[in-house]
């Protein structure tokens, strides 16, 4: 079982190699740019205001709460509808006060929701040279030099996105020009797209979904952590099952038990993890940003939710199973 640690909220650390130091918490925009995501209860977060003019400004304002809290990383993606023009103009407007803000996005995903959270299909995944070159062009236009890390969306074992050499050569041209490369994993077989992201010795950095039901890929983030990648964690309250909305009963009465709220525990027992560098809050509104930054200050010994993990593929059909709302 892996050790545990108290982390320092105000302590940044080192990304990996990428040079990039990071808030022990980042915030997450999949669930600020746009309308629709599935995060339990996440209508009811946003309220009837959907229009893009409420959201960017939702989205700015959860993101002053992040910056005075000391967060000092964020992650966008293509497909997050608008969250690399409001990150872009949140930034413009606070100047130097977000200069050490780390920026990171992802390609690989077409937001095709038409800003609804009731369409039949949100996003299209295209892992191909071209759709990688159209959207590292289209994110520099949105974020131009503050995006310092990019990264595949979602590889996966079946995508075979890792094995396409031309996709490798255009994320090494990115890489030569001064920004960080990585990938992202999901679905039951996380483990090995690491595995195999680590062989290829090309990678800065990994994102992978990493909480108390689903830990099948910690040993293999630990492997990347050793080999000099920077670790990033998402999804760490599972969508909102890890949260006072969740189905997980037996967690959330041992959460109790230590005086805290679940998703404060599930952020705590993510970064009780040495090789966590950064684990991301997927807040829409400043409360929930709140509530998960009280696990900064929580010691919690991942070994004690050791028997609450699900199977992975019983875990992943459930998620898929989530309501977009």
């Amino acid at each position: 079982m892996w050790e545990h640690r108290r982390v320092n909220r105000h302590a940044p650390r080192p990304l990996g190699r990428t040079g990039l130091r990071v808030s022990p918490v980042g915030l997450g925009m999949a669930a600020l740019g746009r309308p629709g995501y599935i995060n339990l209860g996440h209508r009811d977060d946003l309220g009837p205001d959907r229009d893009r003019a409420s959201l960017e400004a939702r989205a700015h304002d959860v993101l002053d709460a992040a910056l005075a809290e000391g967060v000092r990383y964020v992650d966008c993606a293509r497909s997050y509808g608008r969250s690399e023009e409001f990150v872009a103009s949140w930034l413009a407007g606070r100047g130097d006060d977000a200069r050490d803000v780390v920026v990171g996005s992802k390609w690989g995903y077409r937001y095709t929701a038409g800003w609804r959270d009731d369409a039949d299909v949100h996003e299209v995944k295209e892992h191909t040279r071209a759709h990688l070159d159209a959207q590292w062009a289209e994110t520099r236009a949105a974020l131009g030099d503050r995006v310092l890390l990019y990264q595949i969306h979602s590889a996966t074992r079946e995508s075979g996105v890792l094995e396409d050499a031309d996709v490798i050569d255009g994320l090494r041209r990115i890489r030569e020009g001064g920004v960080a490369i990585g990938l992202t994993t999901s679905g039951p077989h996380q483990a090995d797209t690491v595995s195999r992201a680590i062989g290829l010795g090309v990678f800065d950095a990994v994102q992978s979904t990493f909480n108390v039901l689903e830990s099948s890929v910690g040993e293999a983030l630990a492997a990347a952590h050793a080999a000099g990648m920077g670790v990033i964690v998402k999804e760490a309250v599972a969508n909102g099952r890890l949260t006072d909305r969740g189905d997980a009963d037996r967690f959330a009465a041992r959460a109790e038990l230590l005086g805290a709220s679940p998703d404060a525990v599930a952020i705590a027992w993510v970064l009780a993890h040495p090789f966590v560098d950064c684990v991301l809050s997927g807040a829409s509104t400043r409360a929930h940003l709140r509530s998960n930054l009280v696990g900064l200050d929580l010691d919690v010994d991942p070994a004690a939710f050791a028997d609450l993990s699900e199977d992975p593929q019983d875990y992943w059909g459930a998620r898929s199973g989530l309501e977009w709302n």
